[in-house]
């Protein structure tokens, strides 16, 4: 499968919304690592800067019926299924308003409205609960689609090689997507194996196994379009590895220079993906500086009410502990 086959390019009008959305997620994960650096989010904390294109050029063919299964990265996706910078940046501050009313976090967000099922930063799930959901939406045969967001380091777990045998033998409506940021935790992809290319390792079990540009939102966007129609048509899953960089550490805590260099950091910010779009579109006369340095200003605003929302909204009340913890006693409630 290549992108010349796919469903071709975007439109004016799809080229902003995916701008927009890659705009949301940066200035929303930038905003949250001030607010972890002034002590208002508590606990690790893994941005997704650098990575923006992937969930954004995914996400876009989802509708709210449609399920993902995220990551310990998990902001961006949640962004790109349509939770709110401002639910998002409550949930980090611990806050009632937030997705889950405060009792996730970071690395546990969930808002099922709008089909994000879950964050987790357990190594692998993803995998095998996308696989699950597929499962479900075949049987009821409702054309809905399941998506795994998985880093690279995942590709080495036994669930994903559980979960994409499963699905592939039953030909499941699902995408698994790895975003390959070369790096699990502070291991370089390229030492933990043989096999380089996460999308090749397709090949064992009989389905489709596409690389592509993970910094190039077009690119992501055209290849998972044809991944979903694919789904969505009952022939089964595509395994997508899309080729990205993180700019900051793992985690909040983490020192990335005791792994990598800073000309190797500075030759993937060279291919930062929103710089690529605004050059392409650029140079292609598909938009004007003046709408996109509109986009951003109406961003940026954006971004400033979300963050004034989550440090203005209260903090669970403490009677609210066990809430969505046991399930109510009395007649019909179960054992």
């Amino acid at each position: 499968m290549t992108v010349a086959e796919g469903i071709g390019a975007p439109s004016r009008e799809t080229l902003l919304s995916l701008y927009r959305q890659m705009l949301n997620i940066r200035r929303t994960e930038e905003a949250l690592a001030r607010l972890h650096q002034q002590g208002l989010v508590h606990g690790a904390c893994h941005t997704y800067v650098g990575e923006e294109a992937i969930a954004t050029g995914v996400c876009a063919h989802l509708g709210p019926d449609d399920s993902i299964f995220s990551t310990h990265r998990g902001h961006g996706h949640a962004l790109a299924k349509g939770v709110s910078p401002a639910e998002v940046m409550a949930e980090l501050l611990g806050r009632e308003t937030g997705c889950a009313h405060g009792r996730g976090g970071s690395m546990h967000l969930f808002k099922p409205e709008v089909g994000l099922l879950g964050t987790s930063g357990i190594v692998g799930p993803s995998i095998l609960l996308a696989a699950g959901a597929a499962y479900a939406f075949k049987l009821n045969n409702n054309g809905h689609v399941a998506v795994a967001f998985f880093g690279d380091g995942a590709s080495n777990n036994g669930a994903f090689h559980e979960g994409i045998n499963m699905a592939t033998i039953w030909q499941l409506p699902v995408l698994f997507v790895c975003e390959n940021n070369q790096y699990a935790t502070e291991i370089a992809y390229g030492s933990v194996s043989r096999v380089l290319d996460v999308s090749a390792k397709a090949a064992g079990y009989g389905l489709p196994g596409v690389a592509v540009d993970g910094n190039d939102v077009i690119a992501v966007y055209e290849v998972a379009g044809q991944a979903v129609e694919r789904a969505r048509a009952g022939q089964g899953p595509t395994l997508i590895e899309c080729k990205t960089y993180r700019y900051h550490g793992h985690a909040s805590s983490d020192d990335p220079r005791r792994y990598r260099t800073t000309e190797e950091e500075e030759r993937a910010r060279a291919r930062d993906c929103i710089k690529r779009f605004r050059e392409h579109v650029l140079t292609r006369h598909l938009m004007t500086p003046a709408e996109l340095d509109e986009i951003d200003a109406r961003n940026s605003a954006l971004i400033d009410e979300a963050v004034a929302f989550a440090e203005a909204s209260p903090l669970p009340e403490a009677w609210e502990l066990t809430t969505d913890v046991y399930v109510p006693a009395g007649p019909g409630a179960g054992p």
